[in-house]
């Protein structure tokens, strides 16, 4: 019985860490978008981004709530299970922004949830989207500031994530020029020490 016990016990701990080396490999194979990096400072980074094209939709409901409801329709999208055409590759993160301005709280009653589109699928030409809910979209260059944390992102640990961003800001001598941006690079099954989040924000050039 014993010796059975500790069987199922090391296959149990084999899947796991093939799984995390799954989680991790995919993670950081993925397409992620470029950046410059103009300063770090610790988890904080402060970035200049070129033009980007997102597929987003529009939800309802708590943040984590609509994160769930949007991720769906964009699957359906670059997967193509709705419109005729290949498959656009994933990228990461997704993000997700209040569609409101003022409207940043946790319990915002409307949110966009974005997929980064590949630079390839951009520049080949992306299809239309077959679902009305979904939209493509072009974000400008901008400079941003970042923080990046680990962890699972509820509401308690992003607000002070966010706080601890703002005040950062706040010591460079720049200003907020936008709501707060999540961006989330992991899938829901990765270890909360392993996971990736941040939280960005646009700023005034220094």
């Amino acid at each position: 019985m014993l010796k059975t016990v500790i069987f199922v016990a090391a296959g149990l701990l084999v899947l796991a860490v093939a799984g995390l080396l799954v989680f991790v490999y995919v993670v950081q194979n993925v397409e992620q978008p470029d950046y410059t990096l103009v300063r770090q400072d610790g988890d904080f980074e402060l970035r200049d981004y070129p033009a980007l094209t997102v597929a987003e939709v529009r939800r309802g409901g708590a943040r984590k709530q609509a994160l769930s409801a949007g991720f769906s329709p964009l699957a359906r999208y670059i997967f193509a299970k709705e419109r005729p055409g290949e498959k656009i590759a994933m990228t990461a993160p997704v993000i997700q922004q209040p569609a409101a301005p003022g409207s940043a709280a946790a319990g915002a009653s409307q949110w966009t949830v974005g997929f980064i589109m590949p630079k390839e699928a951009v520049s080949a030409g992306l299809p239309d989207p077959a679902n009305a809910d979904v939209r493509l979209s072009e974000l400008p260059p901008r400079r941003v500031a970042a923080v990046r944390f680990s962890g699972r992102t509820t509401d308690t640990h992003t607000a002070e994530q966010r706080k601890r961003l703002e005040d950062w800001i706040s010591a460079q001598g720049l200003d907020i020029n936008s709501e707060p941006v999540y961006a989330y690079y992991n899938d829901p099954l990765t270890p909360g020490p392993l996971r990736r989040n941040e939280i960005l924000l646009d700023v005034g050039a220094d």
